[in-house]
């Protein structure tokens, strides 16, 4: 009685650049398998921003004003509150003058011009109040009274972004500008260098390091998790260089730097960690393209070591700092 041989499963269909995928290899690491002709953009820009558009949501669904006025930068956060603050008194204004020359009474002597006006919106809206300007009739008063509550809750919204704004927690986590591929041991090692920009401590450090390339006929993009050296670190005063040894198993054994370029080969990185001073997960993320490592090289030390005892330091400034070494070493 003859047996149906059984199929393959899927780590022996689907070969990767070294060999047969594992099983860790086929999980969905959230970008999909994307096609070469669909984007030549890196999926991840530097600063850690996507590469990626959403359609289809609807206008409403789109935007989200909570959401933009917090990740804004602060410079257009200002001028946005500024401009709101000159446009609403403006606004106003016109609307004193659209209730006739006596709509707003100058010390009981004469009607208000138009720049008065608009300085009596400012007081209304501030619930400043000096009393030289008076409005006049029901008109006036109930433009007031309006002026005043969208004053109160204006006023309100604009404080609590800004404090929203300033206890929300952030990594300002600095990633070395190259990446480099340096000897290690008795092999060679993928590595960049990170270190924390504040002053404030982050606990639970933990790296995630993608490797993405170009594959087959069709060219789709696979991912694949690079094992490192050292997957988290518990403190992290100083700096952490990130080292992936290229071994058997690594998949960029045997590539170079022309293999990455022709695969349009992205590394991506996501460092995840803990504010010790708001108790809350932070996070980062950058990548590197081919032409932002550099090959047999090595990091310089950024580390002032004192004499006669004292506190070590990092120069954060020199975290970018590499060192070319000869063909031989």
């Amino acid at each position: 009685m003859s047996t149906k041989p059984e199929a393959p499963s899927k780590a022996e269909q689907l070969e990767g650049p070294v060999g047969p995928l594992r099983e860790e290899d086929l999980r969905d690491l959230g970008f999909g398998s994307v096609v070469a002709s669909e984007s030549r953009l890196r999926l991840l820009n530097r600063n850690g921003t996507f590469n990626v558009d959403r359609h289809g949501r609807g206008f409403f669904a789109s935007i989200s004003p909570y959401h933009v006025l917090l990740t804004m930068t602060w410079r257009t956060y200002f001028g946005l509150v500024v401009a709101a603050y000159i446009t609403t008194n403006v606004l106003f204004a016109c609307a004193y003058e659209l209730c006739g020359p006596g709509g707003l009474e100058v010390s009981g002597s004469r009607g208000a011009t138009f720049l008065e006006a608009f300085f009596f919106s400012v007081q209304t809206l501030a619930t400043i109040g000096y009393g030289r300007i008076a409005p006049i009739g029901m008109a006036a008063n109930a433009i007031v009274t309006v002026e005043s509550l969208v004053g109160l809750l204006g006023f309100a919204l604009a404080a609590g972004i800004l404090f929203a704004r300033f206890s929300r927690p952030l990594a300002d986590i600095v990633f070395s500008e190259f990446a480099i591929v340096a000897p290690y041991r008795d092999m060679r090692a993928f590595e960049f260098r990170i270190a924390n920009r504040r002053t404030n401590e982050v606990l639970e450090l933990q790296a995630q390091v993608l490797f993405s390339r170009l594959e087959g006929a069709e060219r789709v993009r696979r991912f694949y998790p690079l094992s490192l050296e050292r997957q988290k670190v518990v403190f992290f005063p100083l700096a952490w260089t990130v080292v992936h040894p290229i071994d058997g198993s690594s998949p960029l054994r045997g590539l170079t730097h022309q293999n990455l370029v022709e695969a349009d080969a992205e590394i991506l990185i996501l460092l995840t960690g803990i504010d010790e001073t708001f108790s809350q997960t932070v996070q980062a993320r950058s990548s590197y393209k081919p032409d932002e490592i550099v090959w047999n090289a090595k990091f310089t030390d950024i580390y002032r070591r004192p004499r006669g005892g004292g506190l070590l330091s990092v120069d954060v400034a020199r975290i970018h700092e590499i060192e070319r070494l000869s063909p031989t070493e």
